[in-house]
């Protein structure tokens, strides 16, 4: 079931990436570079990141989701935490995330013997992973910023990783974490004009209301922003996607 959300006013949201990309940008590059030098993280191919168990969904970027429409339209759906629910019942998302499959750990939908079967089509985030830069709260609440996903985990670390080769991930890292922040702003701003322009609203009532139907497997509508518009798609938690 996914989790009903405490609305936040679009605008509000908007300054506030705003801000975070002016925090993420003002961040030396060099800086995120000593970190993952120092870290040396190593993979060792457990596959445990590939899982839902371990990391939850693998939300897309436009770009991402155009790589894996060309390959396998069947891997996408919405992502999971629906943003919007407007007075008749439609969800909205600000993307799609990758499909997993219904074994006991939710590989993802390339996974295969333990290995990427697009590997070298891999998505954006694969390719960063597991270093991120973003501010979050810890256990405690705290709100700081986090630079690697699952430490002490998975891999191994303190590799010899030449520092030119972490000067290039640091870059891909901001890279992403700005791409992802400038989409959440697009898709708020696409909302805004659009709830504006059909008199929509968001009704936290209407959805909580579908959200207890969608658990006990009634289908829903989700708007899934993607390339500036929005895409209707149908889902059940028991019979899957519906174009």
């Amino acid at each position: 079931m996914v989790a009903s959300i405490t609305l936040v006013p679009i605008a509000e949201r908007i300054l506030a990436d705003e801000k975070e990309i002016a925090l993420l940008l003002a961040f030396p590059t060099e800086h995120l570079a000593s970190i993952i030098h120092e870290i040396g993280f190593s993979c060792t191919c457990c596959a445990q990141c590939c899982t839902r168990s371990f990391n939850d969904h693998v939300f897309l970027l436009d770009r991402d989701t155009t790589i894996v429409r060309g390959i396998d339209p069947d891997a996408l759906e919405p992502a999971p935490l629906f943003e919007f629910c407007d007075q008749y019942g439609v969800f909205y998302v600000s993307g799609y995330a990758l499909r997993a499959k219904e074994d006991s750990t939710g590989s993802c939908w390339f996974l295969e013997r333990g290995r990427c079967r697009i590997y070298e089509d891999r998505l954006s985030i694969c390719r960063i992973y597991p270093y991120m830069l973003h501010r979050e709260p810890d256990e405690s609440g705290l709100v700081d910023w986090r630079q690697i996903a699952g430490p002490d985990l998975h891999g191994e670390y303190h590799a010899d990783v030449p520092f030119t080769t972490c000067m290039s991930i640091a870059r891909d890292v901001k890279e992403y974490e700005e791409a992802f922040l400038r989409h959440e702003i697009a898709f708020l701003k696409v909302i805004q004009e659009y709830f504006r322009q059909n008199r929509l609203r968001h009704v936290q009532k209407v959805y909580d209301d579908r959200m207890r139907k969608y658990a006990k497997g009634e289908p829903i509508t989700v708007q899934v922003y993607h390339a500036g518009q929005l895409e209707k798609v149908t889902i059940s938690p028991k019979r899957g996607r519906k174009a």
